[in-house]
């Protein structure tokens, strides 16, 4: 670019708009000349007090605009810069253009068609909407010339901020987590009703960390885009859905690499979190064993070593000092380091307390009590029957991972004989490998049960489903030998013929953990089932 061009640019700076105007036809005159001159787009990005901010050239299709984390961004209010570029085409606004407007708050989004002799030819504008019926996010106005466009700016945006306002009153004396949940599956990889399944776990499983979950999404790509799953420009479309609900966290069903989710945080500007990182706070919070605590943090740990980068930030990333040489350890080395060795540590412990809870399993292997175990996928219910059977007062919720830490009780039986039940954590679909370790506490009870009382929830829309999970998680633990029996909980939300049906497909029996009507026949059928079965060391 040559330096008279360079000096005409800088010019615009001393150019100011009115402040009812978008734009005043002699400053139109001057971009459309500089832009035809040297056959790049050239815009102007405005405040509301008619003072140019920002003047950006960008190629023959496109501008970029700048960083804009300066200017105000409270919710309910708009940035408060309208951007005017111009077009060498003639082409109309851009998707780009219209997706900037949304994602970056401005007040208004004009584009001026630069003729052939340089003059600015057809106006096009587009501005923000409040919530409508149509989920419209902005509003296109009608093509006209430069000369005859007309739009009383400063009054129409001071008028559409106050509705904006009004809207969103309340939200932001809210700090709770507003989250949409979004599944991205390539062609060929799970089924549309896998999916939505899943995602209503997804759902349940966020219900159960109190975040308000405002939307769920699916996307299934041709192809699943290596940095943001589902392609830069879907992104930013499904950024504007969250502007729409509000939305200060995205929640992914599908675990994301490190370099996924720094991309995505990056271009989304929220908080992204997937499936893993989820189940992981939920854990956090349910255990409070000693033992669980320490596999919890185990499996934070060895989850967070990969996704640990460098910031940027005022802080040196190189560390070194007196008598050293070359520049020494940066603070990503320092951080892994640390994170390794407290990682060593919590395995050294865990080594230790699993010492200890051989020996306790050994006295009561002694004993000669037997064990049954009672599981099943999440929420099934198991806590209920376990404070039922037990007249214990385990914690009982509606939500997933209720119970993390195993909970044994003895229990006395008809004929004058004592077993020992114990409560464990609930299975879920898609629990990755490395959080397998988190159930650990509960599920090396399952190698000394005697007996696995595999309760299911037949109010659940796909409980057989839910039964092959259970069964293929038995299977992954190499648990699958350990004798059980299959019990349908909840009967009491469903049709009888359904609890007809089911229990004769799967030869067992039905009852409702909350009354004890068929507890007498429940307790006769592990009676009988103990038994019949060797105790497995």
């Amino acid at each position: 670019m040559k330096v008279s061009q360079v000096k005409n640019l800088e010019k615009i700076y001393r150019r100011k708009v009115p402040v009812n105007e978008v734009i005043h036809l002699d400053l139109a005159r001057q971009l459309c000349s500089i832009s035809h001159e040297i056959r790049r787009q050239v815009g102007i990005l405005v405040n509301r007090r008619g003072r140019i901010v920002h003047v950006l050239v960008g190629d023959n299709r496109e501008i970029m605009i700048p960083d804009l984390t300066t200017f105000r961004t409270d919710v309910g209010r708009l940035k408060g810069l309208r951007c005017i570029h111009t077009h060498l085409k003639g082409e109309t606004l851009t998707r780009d253009d219209l997706t900037d407007l949304a994602l970056l708050r401005l007040d208004f989004m004009g584009a001026i068609e630069v003729e052939e002799d340089g003059q600015p030819g057809n106006f096009f504008g587009a501005h923000v909407v409040t919530k409508n019926e149509e989920d419209k996010t902005w509003e296109v106005l009608e093509k006209t010339t430069m000369e005859e466009f007309q739009f009383s700016f400063y009054d129409f945006v001071e008028s559409l901020e106050e509705e904006l306002s009004r809207m969103t009153v309340g939200k932001t004396v809210s700090k709770a987590r507003r989250a949409i949940l979004v599944s991205v599956n390539g062609n060929g990889k799970n089924g549309s009703y896998d999916s939505l399944e899943s995602l209503q776990e997804l759902e349940d499983l966020a219900t159960t960390e109190d975040i308000e979950v405002v939307d769920r999404v699916t996307q299934r790509p041709a192809q699943i885009h290596p940095q943001f799953l589902m392609g830069k420009g879907k992104l930013k479309d499904f950024l504007i859905r969250c502007l729409q609900f509000n939305a200060n966290l995205i929640i992914f069903d599908q675990e994301l690499s490190p370099a996924q989710v720094k991309s995505i945080s990056e271009l989304t500007e929220l908080e992204i979190m997937d499936r893993t990182q989820l189940i992981l706070e939920i854990f956090g919070r349910r255990a409070h064993s000693k033992d669980g605590r320490v596999r919890v943090d185990l499996a934070k740990l060895k989850y967070l070593l990969p996704r640990v980068s460098a910031r940027d930030d005022a802080i040196s990333r190189i560390r070194g000092g007196i008598g050293v040489r070359g520049p020494g350890e940066t603070t990503i080395e320092i951080t892994r380091r640390r994170l390794q060795d407290r990682i060593h540590r919590l395995e050294k412990e865990l080594d230790n307390l699993k010492k200890g809870r051989r020996q306790r399993n050994s006295k009561r292997l002694g004993s000669g009590l037997p064990l049954v175990s009672i599981i099943g996928y999440t929420n099934a219910g198991k806590s209920t029957l376990f404070n039922q059977l037990t007249r214990s007062s385990v914690l009982v919720e509606d939500k997933l991972f209720a119970t993390l830490d195993p909970t044994a009780r003895r229990l006395r039986l008809a004929g004058g004989e004592e077993i020992v039940i114990s409560d464990t954590v609930g299975f879920i679909r898609n629990l990755p490998k490395d959080l397998l370790g988190a159930f650990r506490a509960t599920l090396e009870e399952l190698r000394d049960a005697d007996l696995l009382l595999h309760l299911v929830d037949i109010s659940y829309p796909d409980c057989e489903e839910n039964i092959r999970i259970v069964e293929k998680i038995l299977e992954d633990l190499d648990l699958i030998k350990v004798p059980r029996i299959l019990v349908l909980n909840k009967i009491d939300r469903v049709d009888r013929e359904l609890v007809r049906n089911m229990v004769r497909k799967f030869d067992t029996m039905g009852l409702s953990a909350y009354h004890r009507t068929d507890f007498d026949l429940l307790i006769d059928r592990i009676r009988h089932a103990i038994p019949a079965s060797p105790v497995l060391r």
